[in-house]
């Protein structure tokens, strides 16, 4: 019994913080969840490079109930860019599914460490440096923004994250305001991890050296606690991120990915 309460407390706190996270940089909450999941699985026995797949694949699951909380939060505040969600939305399902379905399944859990580290890292470097667009930059057309939410769903995919990494810098650099860049990028996060999540499914289904109460690579107990908890604070962090000044808010972005970036390094090399 001490062991399971132990767990949920565990993961009762990662949900509350990576929900409040979500709604205030509309990044998921799984580049905090990847880890964290990581190292739960690993101190329970489970072999490191398994453990970070599973990781990755939990914390996408519970994207999808996070996003939508978040996501109704910035609707209020007429803040998504729906359009932008239609016109990446296709592709990013494309993206997700040759990832979870494919290439998930080949690479190795520390290579997947060291490509989410590689990804974090640069994605916080170009918050942190606030490097501003050219006047006249603008979002692609149609073509064009289906092939960036390809690109999105399939980084996403391999990292287990919402694509807020890689879609937030992608739209302000586009001069989409910053506070839209992020309710928009939670509005994406739906898609992402519903069709990541099934992928995750099919190519761990009939896995033997799997843990108990595991559905694929997605580890249930991961999902049930942390989706319940996160979905009360992902409103709170939404509802902060529209009281924050624009530069506070991406310092913020940067300095919390360069944290995850070095540990997962770190998770990557020792693997």
């Amino acid at each position: 019994m001490p062991f399971e309460i132990t767990l949920i407390l565990e993961l009762a706190l990662l949900g509350l913080v990576t929900g409040f996270l979500a709604g205030l940089l509309g990044i998921g909450g799984g580049m905090i969840m990847v880890p964290f999941i990581t190292a739960i699985l690993t101190a329970r026995g489970v072999a490191a490079p398994l453990a970070i797949k599973m990781a990755i694949a939990s914390s996408m699951a519970t994207i999808v109930f996070t996003s939508i909380s978040s996501v109704r939060a910035h609707h209020q505040r007429g803040a998504v860019r729906w359009d932008i969600v239609r016109s990446l939305a296709p592709g990013i399902v494309l993206g997700a599914a040759l990832a979870s379905m494919g290439v998930f399944a080949v690479l190795k859990g520390s290579s997947l460490a060291l490509l989410f580290a590689l990804f974090v890292g640069f994605s916080a470097t170009q918050m942190f440096l606030d490097k501003k667009p050219a006047p006249n930059q603008v979002l692609p057309g149609l073509a064009g923004l289906a092939g960036a939410g390809t690109l999105i769903g399939f980084l996403s995919g391999l990292v287990g994250a919402g694509g807020g990494f890689i879609s937030v810098p992608f739209m302000v650099w586009c001069n989409v305001a910053i506070h839209n860049a992020v309710a928009t990028s939670a509005a994406l996060g739906f898609p992402i991890a519903v069709a990541n999540a099934l992928g995750y499914v099919v190519s761990g289904y009939g896995l033997t050296d799997l843990p108990a109460y595991s559905l694929g690579y997605i580890w249930l107990p991961a999902l049930a606690v942390i989706a319940c908890c996160s979905v009360l604070t992902a409103p709170l962090g939404a509802r902060a991120a529209h009281q924050l000044p624009v530069k506070k808010l991406k310092r913020v972005f940067a300095l919390i990915l360069y944290v995850l970036a070095c540990y997962m390094l770190y998770r990557g090399l020792s693997t």
